[in-house]
């Protein structure tokens, strides 16, 4: 297994630990972090770790989200070229990423503005539970993957089957790739 490969499975261990089912979740925030046990998740056990350590890739207040190229099709970037994010288990414009989910995949939390290939209309603001706001895309939250370290990065597509690309069209990209391919 080569390096690269590595740091991905482990990296999406320790992120499907962090992010479980929508009910897993609101039970770790409940117990003020305590992880959930083992026989209440489908998610399989990962190596303890912390989160990776990240600049805050939030933008600042009036940036942009774009559209860039990159091998999975056309895709929702911040004004920096960091991807951008939707998850499956969000619901009615609601996060369902808290806590120790939401350190491995932070929230889009500023206001933006549409760049080239954006539809403005498709842009919103929605309240997390922590009473702050999240941006949104065609009613799904956007979210950054700590695992992404540079811009272009898309190594959050398809964690733990959950985690994807956005098209400007507002549209989950889930095309074949090496995160969705691992077996878990």
């Amino acid at each position: 297994m080569t390096a690269r490969r590595f740091a991905l499975l482990l990296a999406t261990l320790l992120v499907l630990a962090a992010c479980g089912s929508a009910d897993d979740q609101s039970a770790g925030d409940e117990a003020a972090g305590s992880e959930p046990a083992a026989a209440e998740s489908s998610e399989p056990a990962a190596v303890p770790s912390e989160p990776a350590e990240t600049s805050e890739p939030a933008a600042a207040a009036g940036a942009t989200v774009e559209v860039s190229e990159t091998d999975l099709g056309s895709i929702l970037v911040d004004g920096e070229g960091m991807t951008l994010y939707v998850f499956d288990n969000d619901t009615d414009q609601t996060s369902a990423c808290t806590g120790d989910c939401a350190a491995n995949w932070p929230p889009l939390t500023d206001d933006v503005s549409a760049g080239d290939g954006v539809d403005e209309s498709l842009l919103d603001i929605t309240e997390r539970d922590d009473g702050t706001a999240q941006v949104t895309y065609d009613g799904q939250p956007l979210y950054y993957f700590a695992g992404d370290q540079a811009a272009g990065d898309t190594n959050g597509q398809g964690v733990g089957g959950i985690w994807w690309v956005v098209g400007p069209d507002g549209q989950r990209i889930t095309g074949d790739d090496a995160a969705a391919s691992l077996s878990y």
